[in-house]
């Protein structure tokens, strides 16, 4: 199953602080903080979660919690459908934004 690096927003957070935190420590990366909205929201009856397409980044993405994760990889547009997605939404989101 593949999921989307991310987790909880702690308390005296906002979603975007969230973002630049979850990933420096599940990626080992340092992203700027975003400035617009998310590009994707998914909400069900026990999440929310706020989408946003991360395109600049300092550092190697590498799995930096190997207790939450098994493997971080990359994809090519053609993997997609091949690929057990943890949300229904996900393949279509990633494919808009691929194809651009």
């Amino acid at each position: 199953m593949w999921d989307l690096p991310g987790g909880h927003v702690e308390e005296g957070e906002d979603a975007k602080e969230s973002l630049v935190r979850e990933l420096r420590e599940e990626l080992g990366i340092t992203v700027p903080e975003p400035c617009g909205p998310p590009m994707h929201e998914i909400r069900t009856a026990t999440f929310h979660m706020w989408i946003w397409l991360v395109d600049r980044w300092t550092g190697t993405p590498v799995n930096a919690a190997p207790d939450e994760h098994d493997a971080v990889t990359w994809f090519e547009t053609s993997d997609l459908d091949s690929l057990r997605l943890a949300h229904e939404s996900y393949l279509s989101m990633l494919t808009a934004v691929l194809v651009t």
